[in-house]
């Protein structure tokens, strides 16, 4: 049996690569601080592009400074000081008119809204009422990572994990990994987990059997 002695990664706004998201984050970050008058947020960008990665390190943040927040996806919960609702293009009807709602009370009370989608809000199939809500705030798109900034992200990843990761082995995960940093964090999990069991250090040889497991295990 494998002992769960790493250490658990919990994606944080300190820990997410900015790459071309600077104003994004800075953004984020002085609404949580209620430095800005503007408290509603809509992320759009392709999948594995950091849209949940900035939900959920903006609520850890917000609970880091007192606040109450919750973090969602699918589902619309109830209102607190900072809410965010991840993937809105999965609601349903009934969830779209809960946010609707719940978008006019964050504006009423001075609550912090954050929604995310998969494009911005005009191309979204949902309400015409909700769309035109979600377009009145600060309205993002998440710039995805250059293999440079995929580099460091991986890197100070490993480094949370507290293994070693030799930059031949993250050449070629790059190389032959899925595009989508989640999916190559991923396979960065599995293999620290594989080289733990082994009691070996990451290498090239050894993160190929772990790509290959992966493979075997999507066609199972």
């Amino acid at each position: 049996m494998l002992l769960g002695i790493s250490p658990e990664w919990i994606p944080t706004l300190d820990n997410f690569v900015a790459g071309h998201n600077v104003e994004l984050l800075s953004a984020l970050q002085l609404a949580l601080q209620l430095q800005q008058e503007q408290r509603a947020f809509y992320l759009w960008g392709e999948a594995g592009g950091g849209k949940t990665h900035l939900l959920q390190g903006a609520v850890e943040k917000a609970g880091a400074l007192g606040l109450t927040a919750v973090y969602a996806r699918g589902t619309v919960p109830e209102a607190v000081q900072v809410v965010a609702v991840d993937d809105v293009e999965q609601l349903d009807a009934a969830a779209q008119i809960a946010l609707f709602a719940l978008y006019n009370r964050q504006r009423e009370s001075g609550g912090i809204l954050l929604v995310s989608g998969s494009a911005a809000p005009a191309q979204l199939h949902l309400r015409d009422d909700l769309r035109t809500r979600l377009g009145w705030g600060l309205v993002y798109q998440v710039q995805a990572l250059s293999d440079a900034e995929k580099t460091l992200a991986l890197q100070q990843h490993a480094q949370a994990r507290g293994f070693i990761l030799p930059g031949e082995v993250t050449q070629y995960l790059l190389r032959h990994g899925r595009r989508d940093l989640p999916a190559l964090l991923g396979v960065l999990d599995a293999l620290d987990e594989h080289c733990l069991r082994l009691k070996r250090g990451a290498s090239v040889p050894l993160l190929k059997e772990v790509m290959q497991m992966s493979r075997q295990q999507g066609a199972a």
